[in-house]
């Protein structure tokens, strides 16, 4: 479930489709996102799954699995 709802999240706010991300779809590389799309995604993620990230963390994230591993762990 929360992977379904990071690619919902990706797809809305880099304006692609859901079926062409993946797990290894690199944020920036493949998809096309920015600084600033990144900002707001974290903060659409933050809203959607009640959690904060941590700025370290927000380096670490590079591909839609990672986000989606990253909350599953901070929610578990």
């Amino acid at each position: 479930m929360v992977y379904e709802n990071v690619v919902a999240l990706i797809a809305k706010q880099l304006k692609v489709q859901p079926e062409s991300i993946t797990r290894e779809s690199r944020l920036v590389e493949d998809l096309g996102a920015d600084s600033a799309n990144v900002m707001v995604l974290i903060m659409d993620l933050e809203d959607q799954f009640n959690m904060q990230v941590e700025d370290s963390a927000i380096t670490t994230l590079k591909t839609v699995g990672d986000v989606a591993d990253y909350i599953q762990a901070q929610q578990g």
